[in-house]
């Protein structure tokens, strides 16, 4: 038996999958130590509840996924428009110089997947699943690019390998940010200069207007802004198309985005609230994912399983050589190096917040790293996902992948 369900049931069902992954993170302390994506716990509970239906009582669900396009494009503009170059500006230049590393490494990344790919026997674009579309670009990334290669490459079991890899990076991101770092402070006696802290944290300020209030009014406003990044984007994603330039649905809108803020950040003609942009973008990403894995088939990983364990292990083993001897060498070969690259740990398998999560957990005990905390969330967050869409094209244009 077949059970359809229209857009509002399917919203709702969503939501309650998002909130039940809120439930099982305040309940369980490792996935909230993890920094396990909400929607991600719940969406794989309802998928094994879901499969258990379908075996025990033959019933399957079709859901309404109408949705799930607009809210991708409304991540991924919110990824353009919280992409300021004053930032990159008032980082200085180890945020340029961070970027370039963590670019650098998602050149790797790729690298390291296609190639263990096709020496298994795996598509290709199963190895740009394994390598910086799901471990830089996470959960979300994972499921657009996913779908992407399944409706144009017709490659099977795509989005489940994406959700897997993601999933996996999250927890090796957290787990591999603390040794790392522990082993480069023990092994150069590194410790936090206080004259350095003062002075960073002196000369290095985010404006205190950033801290805005939000209001009914304000997110009215930014959701206009949304609007018309995603239908001009969507225009010139159509004239491309039809120019025989084949590129992701979501890039022009994002590169509309990063037009938008940085015109208004230079003209002071409007202030894009990043608060309000910030809210809309986990809104959209967390209802996003909990609809993408609403159709979960974890059973049909299985075929997958060997050679993706293979390429995840030597990928993780790889970040770590690279952030110990080249993020940590490249950012100055001090304490606030060290603790960059425990935080590269965190986004380079995962998400800009288990980066976070592992800075804090190595500030508390060794001393603070304002500087750490500036460069590695404003690289992770903002300019880590436009850098990782333009390796991905160059991957993509290369014959033998695509």
């Amino acid at each position: 038996m077949t059970i359809q369900l229209s857009m509002m049931q399917t919203m709702a069902v969503a939501l309650i999958i998002l909130f039940l992954g809120y439930f099982l993170n305040n309940k369980i302390s490792f996935l909230k130590q993890n920094n396990i994506p909400e929607p991600v716990v719940g969406g794989i509970v309802f998928a094994l509840l879901n499969w258990f239906i379908f075996a025990v009582f033959n019933i399957s669900f079709i859901f309404d996924m109408s949705l799930k396009g607009p809210l991708m494009l409304t991540f991924f503009t919110t990824v353009g428009l919280g992409a300021s170059f004053k930032l990159l500006l008032k980082g200085g230049p180890k945020v340029a110089l961070f970027l370039g590393v963590a670019t650098m490494y998602l050149v790797i990344q790729n690298g390291i997947g296609v190639s263990l790919a096709m020496l298994t026997d795996l598509n290709p674009l199963s190895g740009l699943l394994a390598g910086s579309v799901t471990l830089s670009g996470g959960h979300g990334t994972g499921a657009t690019y996913a779908e992407m290669f399944s409706n144009s490459q017709n490659l099977q079991g795509s989005f489940e390998l994406a959700m897997a890899c993601a999933t996996f990076g999250l927890i090796l991101g957290g787990l591999i940010g603390g040794p790392v770092t522990r082993r480069l402070i023990t092994k150069y006696k590194l410790s936090p200069d206080s004259n350095d802290v003062a002075n960073t944290a002196e000369d290095i300020n985010f404006d205190p207007e950033e801290d805005e209030r939000v209001t009914a009014k304000v997110m009215m406003e930014t959701l206009l802004i949304l609007a018309v990044c995603i239908v001009s984007g969507t225009y010139m994603y159509q004239f491309f198309k039809s120019i025989n330039i084949p590129l992701p649905s979501f890039i022009m809108p994002l590169l509309v985005g990063i037009a938008i803020t940085n015109i208004c950040d230079f003209s002071k003609i409007y202030k894009v609230n990043k608060n309000a942009v910030d809210l809309w973008g986990t809104m959209s990403l967390s209802i996003f994912l909990a609809l993408a894995l609403m159709s979960l088939r974890i059973w049909e990983l299985m075929n997958l399983a060997g050679p993706m364990i293979l390429i995840l292990l030597v990928q993780t083993a790889v970040l770590i050589l690279y952030t110990y001897f080249i993020t940590f060498r490249a950012m100055g070969k001090d304490y606030n190096a060290a603790i960059i690259a425990g935080g590269h740990c965190g986004f380079g398998l995962g998400a800009t917040p288990t980066a976070v999560a592992n800075m804090e957990a190595l500030v508390s005990r060794y001393g603070p790293s304002p500087q750490a905390f500036l460069i590695v969330p404003m690289v992770g967050a903002f300019f880590i996902d436009i850098a990782n869409t333009l390796v991905l094209q160059i991957y993509l244009a290369l014959p033998f992948v695509n």
